[in-house]
């Protein structure tokens, strides 16, 4: 359920303005409005906290899985970050360096190993030889009055010294600070030093906890500042007599706890229900059960609106049933129930418990065990033993009777969404244009079953046109009845006549859409199926046993993978477009996030 909130209005003597935040923040239960502040101070928090998000990020590659979830203790988390951006710095400082040096080396080695202290040394005893590389040509042109010491030469240039003078309108070639050799020794020099940064990166990483810790510190700062700053103040008043004061929302069950803390400091306090123009966040309560569906919603950043609907019990029913067609194997289910079962026993030896990511994969497997178990599909084997074979439905057997199950729950689901719209609504009329929806979608089911089914199994019959018509024309008449004239407020449905026609269409393609289900699971199928027929076909022997053996877990395991991603594409699609659609939900909320104290600063 998402719990009602209510917004309060904090007034405060400014002089105790800081103490103030430091109560209300260890309270925990207030969600202050944001609002676009700035001071020195918070300027530079964000920069520490810039600073150590690309410490700790420079620092995840070296992370080894032993490292993950490291203990966040110790005190040096600001030191840490300091020493790793200085040591990313000398790093960038060497790159460039060798960079520079392999440039130089490449520039220089067609002359061989050489060494410059010699020509200067030569050249300042009056024997002047001057480096070049010229063109052939211009080597061929070259007169006796030239002389030239060639030393290598490919088949555009030439390299060679001219002794005493410079050449004519050619540029003498740059000596270099270093002899090839030397190169070579500064080269291993910069390397070594490079490897032995990488060596004290990865020392780094294993206290990357710390950093995490710091990053929590800074973030509670930055909201410390941030409500800080955002305080009102009055203005042109005697400073003893300056009071600030804050907005916020709590939920409705923590009132009490802020109006005690408000009366024990001496706070002015004002209690109200959000307006209409209020947006107030999301928290969403729910039961051990219906909380499984939560990771999910974080994995997809799904919040609803504070106004719309929490659906997370009726999601997880269908997302589970949806889950298990597509997977639609008990075989994989129990892979899956395994993997679960590991997880969670590990889990609960490290932490306590297992969580709720977990508990929900376990149910999603047993799930997909139960529809295997009466569809019969044992990782897609023709035969299975008697046991099994006397556990399937045979109302099942039928692929027919599966796409008629996958229509019922398609009309069924979207159904349910016009009955919440209907339970909202009342007792407005426009209650009756969800009913009118409501009765136009069960006359659409059975259209649907006839030209998508069959036409002599499904007849239409005469009521659905009945349901459909008159349901279409009941939501034109009570759409907008929200109040004022009822022939006006018909006008106004009626002017919305082109994307009403395109929704009622759009509940046809939907109902249609649960197909997919059907669809996608009788494809894992037949992969399945044809992994089997590949590994069966292998001649007898050990290459049967192992080369049959690598097919199937291949086979099984791709099968399983696209199983996941079809999951995500058609499963979570019905529920968040076809069923939240027709809920008229955008998710357009915002997770209710109290100013609180999350983390204590570690003891030096």
């Amino acid at each position: 359920m998402i719990v009602p909130m209510k917004k309060v209005s904090l007034v405060v003597m400014d002089k105790t303005r800081e103490a103030s935040l430091e109560t209300l923040r260890e309270l925990g239960v207030v969600h202050l409005e944001k609002r676009a502040v700035t001071s020195d101070t918070l300027s530079a928090l964000l920069e520490r906290e810039a600073k150590a998000e690309s410490a700790l990020g420079l620092l995840r590659p070296y992370q080894g899985a032993s490292q993950v979830g490291a203990p966040k203790q110790g005190s040096d988390g600001a030191e840490l970050v300091t020493q790793v951006l200085a040591l990313v710095e000398e790093r960038k400082v060497l790159q460039e360096q060798l960079l520079a040096t392999i440039k130089e080396r490449s520039r220089i080695e067609s002359w061989g190993n050489f060494s410059p202290v010699s020509l200067r040394d030569l050249a300042a005893q009056g024997v002047v030889l001057i480096p070049y590389k010229i063109p052939r040509k211009v080597y061929a042109s070259l007169g006796k009055d030239q002389p030239f010491i060639r030393l290598a030469e490919d088949k555009a240039v030439v390299y060679g010294l001219s002794v005493g003078k410079e050449i004519a309108g050619e540029m003498p070639f740059t000596l270099p600070e270093h002899s090839l050799h030397e190169l070579a020794g500064i080269m291993e020099t910069i390397q070594g030093k490079l490897a032995a940064i990488e060596t004290r990166f990865a020392e780094f990483a294993r206290r990357g906890g710390r950093i995490e810790a710091e990053l929590e510190l800074l973030a509670q700062d930055i909201a410390f500042e941030t409500a800080r700053v955002s305080m009102d103040r009055t203005e042109a008043v005697p400073g003893a007599c300056t009071v600030s004061w804050l907005t916020g929302y709590v939920p409705e069950y923590a009132v009490g706890t802020l109006k005690r803390a408000a009366a024990e400091n001496g706070w002015a306090l004002a209690v109200r229900d959000p307006e209409e123009t209020d947006n107030p966040p999301t928290l969403v309560k729910n039961n051990a059960f219906t909380r499984l569906i939560q990771p999910l919603f974080k994995i997809l950043g799904t919040t609803p609106g504070y106004r719309e609907y929490d659906i997370s019990l009726s999601y997880l029913l269908f997302f589970s049933f949806f889950f298990a067609m597509i997977f639609g194997d008990a075989g994989y289910g129990s892979v899956l129930f395994v993997i679960a079962l590991i997880c969670g026993i590990k889990s609960a030896k490290q932490t306590g418990k297992v969580p709720d990511g977990i508990r929900l994969l376990g149910l999603l497997s047993l799930a997909t065990i139960l529809w295997g178990t009466v569809t019969g599909s044992w990782f897609a084997m023709q035969h299975i033993p008697g046991f099994l074979e006397a556990l399937k439905v045979p109302f099942l057997a039928s692929e027919q009777n599966i796409k008629h199950l996958c229509f019922v729950v398609g009309a069924g689901q979207i159904a349910l969404a016009h009955l919440k719209n209907i339970k909202k609504a009342f007792p407005s009329l426009t209650a009756i244009a969800q009913l009118g929806w409501l009765g136009m979608v069960v006359g659409l089911y059975f259209l649907v079953l006839n030209l998508v089914l069959s036409r002599t199994e499904f007849p239409i019959p005469s009521f659905a046109f009945y349901l459909i018509g008159g349901g279409l024309g009941t939501f034109f008449i009570f759409a907008e009845q929200k109040g004022g004239n009822f022939l006006k407020n018909i006008g106004k449905s009626f002017a919305n006549v082109l994307p009403t026609f395109l929704s009622a269409v759009s509940s046809f393609s939907d109902i249609i859409s649960y197909i997919r289900l059907f669809a996608v699971g009788l494809a894992g199928a037949a992969i399945a199926n044809s992994f089997n027929s590949m590994a069966g076909g292998l001649p007898s022997g050990p290459a049967r046993i192992i080369g049959g053996g690598l097919i199937l877990l291949f086979g099984h395991g791709l099968n399983l993978a696209m199983n996941a991603l079809s999951v995500v594409v058609h499963g979570v699609r019905l529920n968040l477009l076809e069923y939240a659609g027709h809920l008229g939900m955008e998710w357009s909320g915002y997770t209710y996030s109290p100013f609180a104290l999350k983390h204590k600063a570690s003891p030096e």
